[in-house]
């Protein structure tokens, strides 16, 4: 039995709109598709590591992209790598192998450099530090490789899925699990030179709050400038451009993938899935460009999935959280997730249970502690200390008090309740059936009692832990 896990950063709101064609092809209608697929927190090196040990970032404690946030700190090897879901697959006898981006600190040197394999991986081709095209640093079993920027021999995405190749060209029949990590769409958005000039014409969705000025909202997305100047948008429309042209080689990625397994033999025993680690916002709320918000369009991620005995064309809509992937490999593996560590659950029965009866979540968690940085931005000296990833026209994407926990329900009830933990205690709260893209906060308006419904189910959530997550 195999399982391939392709994850990359691409918008959610390229769910509708994608140049993922072949992988829509390949993967969405050979399979299911996902309409209701969310990160539990909105950035990388959080939302990652929710993937990897399965748990709600009030557990795995890492709070942002720094070692000081315990992005593949010291404590992380030692607390949460041991309990990752390749380790116990590995122990079930899966040849593990993965290849790209890890944790945005793996590879410091005060962490272990590129000596350091995380536990689990039988083959371990770690990309050092944060997305690169070009010029970048891999630890290959534990042994430094640097590369140039000659696209035939370094281009990383390409790379990768030549790496793969390899593995699979090499596996024994054991059963496998293979992870590919590539850096697109992530910035500096380098695409391929024959994907350079694609999508000239496209640009940036123009959604319901592109370009709105989001007035009842917590400060940080009410300081955003609206309308947005003509230089903000030709900025953000050519940042889209380049994430797509560089998402054409992830297609790529996954054709050759798919055939190497098809050509071996793998296909029909191999479970495919493909995700993100968050969403991006490009102009909503005339925010630049980004994440780290708690709104749709930064914690939706795509989710396919093909696999035996995984009906073509489904269309799924669950709701499913990136801290489910762990437990439904491991579920795949015939191990059990209360046997783990883990807070998600195991969405494999909801891909082949021919009974249709699983019982399945309705609501969940979403949590972000907010990054500034100690004094103030010198180009930005009104805003204070505290802000951090500020735009030259003093747009700020993040602050220390951006720090936010939120109920998020879909049922017969459709509804995000979010909570800051600022000075001034920010409540938003968000009736998505009606406005979906989250243009009016009816904290002061909604019924008080189903304020107060809301605030103790977020309570119990912040206060969860395995088996307590599920139920």
């Amino acid at each position: 039995m195999g399982v391939w896990w392709v994850i990359e950063v691409v918008e959610a709101i390229a769910e509708v709109q994608t140049p993922m064609k072949k992988t829509q092809v390949l993967i969405g209608q050979s399979g299911a598709s996902f309409t209701n697929a969310f990160a539990v927190t909105p950035l990388c090196c959080p939302s990652r590591s929710s993937i990897l040990t399965g748990c709600y970032p009030h557990n795995h404690l890492v709070r942002n992209n720094s070692l000081d946030g315990n992005c593949s700190s010291q404590s992380w090897q030692r607390l949460q790598e041991p309990f990752t879901f390749p380790v116990y697959l590995q122990k079930q006898g899966y040849q593990t192998f993965y290849a790209g981006k890890y944790l945005n600190q793996y590879g410091d040197p005060n962490v272990g450099g590129v000596q350091h394999i995380p536990v689990g991986w039988t083959y371990w081709l770690g990309l050092l530090g944060n997305s690169k095209y070009y010029n970048y640093t891999l630890s290959v079993n534990g042994h430094e490789e640097k590369h140039g920027d000659h696209y035939e021999e370094d281009y990383l995405t390409d790379l990768l899925a030549n790496r793969s190749l390899e593995f699979l060209q090499k596996l024994s029949r054991s059963p496998f699990l293979m992870v590919l990590a590539p850096p697109a769409s992530h910035s500096p958005w380098t695409a391929a030179p024959h994907y350079k000039s694609a999508f000239s014409t496209t640009q940036a969705p123009r959604t319901g709050s592109f370009n709105v000025h989001g007035k009842d909202k917590h400060w940080l997305v009410r300081q955003a400038k609206t309308p947005m100047s003509n230089t903000s948008i030709k900025f953000l429309d050519n940042v889209y451009r380049q994430r797509w042209q560089t998402l054409l080689s992830v297609d790529d990625m996954v054709v050759k993938v798919l055939a190497q397994l098809e050509s071996l033999g793998l296909m029909s025993n191999t479970y495919v899935f493909y995700t993100s680690d968050h969403g991006y916002h490009v102009g909503q709320f005339s925010l630049p460009i980004d994440k780290r918000q708690l709104y749709e369009f930064d914690i939706r991620v795509p989710l396919l999935v093909r696999g035996p005995g995984i009906k073509p064309n489904q269309t799924r809509p669950e709701p499913i959280l990136n801290i489910d992937l762990g437990p439904t490999f491991l579920d795949i593996a015939g191990i059990n997730v209360s046997q783990t560590r883990m807070d998600g659950q195991s969405f494999l029965p909801l891909l082949v249970n021919k009974t249709h009866n699983y019982s399945w979540r309705s609501d969940f968690l979403v949590e972000y502690t907010g990054e500034g940085s100690g004094g103030r931005d010198p180009k930005c000296p009104s805003l204070g200390p505290g802000v951090s990833h500020c735009f030259p026209d003093c747009v700020c994407e993040d602050a220390f008090n951006n720090t936010y926990a939120c109920v998020r329900t879909l049922s017969h009830i459709n509804l995000q309740y979010c909570e800051f933990a600022d000075t001034q205690n920010f409540v938003e709260v968000y009736n998505l059936t009606s406005d979906p893209h989250q243009l009016l906060n009816i904290a002061k308006t909604v019924d008080p009692s189903l304020l107060e419904q809301m605030n103790q189910r977020l309570i119990k959530f912040q206060a969860c832990s395995r088996d307590s997550c599920r139920s």
